[in-house]
């Protein structure tokens, strides 16, 4: 059966009526449709542009299919309709398709360097294999690769490229020529500006970024993912780093202090932001609408950061939102979220793939 909305829709905010006709989206009439939602503002489904289902919460690779599928429910029951999973230890392609779970863009595993990140995470290999690295872990994923760019290096007692910028560089060349798109790891100042130039896709954090590398970005339309909710972790990890590692746990709070005007400048500059949590190891999942919040703290506006959630975000990913022939995917709430971004905390209706959720 058709289903009928009738409500604002953004990001135009015109009444109008529109019908979903099973996974699509049309505004031509359909007789017989059931009126799920007349009233509120109608936004397409959000998206966590930034999010780990293969990692369960403490950092530890998932062990079954299902617990992936936990975690997805979570963000779809807070609204979030599409997911960008920047790297997985464990895969699961068969929740592409799967009726229930937001649609996904996947990267494979992380490519990292060797006894420098997270420990069972990502593929950790030498300079000579990462470009072939790229190329196998762009088949695990559907459209993207995660290059982990800079980690601390206990020999030098700070953060540090992964490898040199030939190396990096060709990992770039290498997921492009296999068909993916390149996103990177990134806090330290060194690590992105490699990154930058090399001409990577999409910035995961950015802590390091300079004014010089924002303009650079919004000439090349390199994406900005960064991760608020994680940032503000910065000053667990470097007090809990800081007996061994002195300047580096104050390198981690300078970089947390900064990112806001950091943000804020890449958004003034036109850099392309989507906004992303980075649930999985150290952030719950279903946090979206507070990784909006701090969006709003940081200086943007309410109706940037709706687009930068909903639809830009999804049309960076692939996945159309309320237009003629549009996917089947919504979030109504009762008042305007860009007058009030507090509203995108309680969702009146969810539909996801042209089924009502709730």
């Amino acid at each position: 059966m058709a289903l009928h909305v009738r409500g604002a829709i953004l990001p135009e905010g015109d009444v109008r009526d529109l019908w979903l006709v099973g996974d699509r989206v049309t505004f031509e009439p359909v007789g017989g449709a059931e009126t799920i939602s007349d009233g509120g503002f109608v936004v397409p489904g959000l998206v966590d542009a930034h999010c780990h289902l293969g990692i369960a919460y403490g950092a530890k690779p998932i062990e079954r299919v299902d617990q992936a599928r936990e975690l997805a429910v979570i963000d779809r029951d807070a609204g979030v309709l599409a997911l960008r999973d920047a790297g997985s230890p464990f895969p699961y392609p068969e929740l592409d398709d799967e009726a229930g779970i937001p649609r996904l863009a996947r990267a494979g595993r992380h490519v990292a360097p060797p006894r420098r990140y997270l420990r069972d995470i990502g593929v950790e290999v030498a300079a000579e294999e990462v470009a072939a690295t790229v190329t196998a872990q762009a088949k695990a994923g559907n459209g993207w690769v995660k290059l982990v760019g800079d980690w601390i290096d206990r020999g030098v007692g700070d953060l540090a490229p992964s490898w040199d910028a030939a190396t990096m560089t060709a990992a770039v060349e290498a997921a492009h020529a296999a068909g993916a798109r390149a996103a990177v790891h990134t806090f330290s100042e060194d690590g992105v500006e490699i990154m930058v130039r090399a001409g990577v896709d999409s910035v995961e954090h950015g802590t390091g970024l300079s004014l010089d590398l924002i303009d650079e970005m919004a000439r090349q339309g390199t994406a900005l993912v960064p991760t608020m909710i994680n940032i503000r972790t910065f000053g667990k990890i470097a007090e809990q780093a800081r007996e061994k590692f002195a300047g580096y746990a104050d390198h981690m709070i300078a970089l947390r202090d900064r990112f806001p005007g950091v943000v804020r400048a890449a958004y003034e500059a036109g850099v392309p932001i989507y906004l992303g949590t980075d649930a999985g190891g150290g952030i719950q999942h279903g946090l979206q609408a507070e990784e909006m919040l701090i969006l709003q703290e940081a200086g943007l506006p309410a109706a940037e950061i709706i687009a930068a959630a909903s639809w830009k975000a999804r049309e960076w990913l692939g996945f159309p939102g309320l237009v003629e022939g549009g996917l089947a995917d919504l979030v109504v709430y009762e008042a305007d979220p860009r007058a009030d971004l507090r509203v995108v905390r309680a969702p009146k209706r969810i539909v996801l793939r042209g089924e009502v959720i709730r």
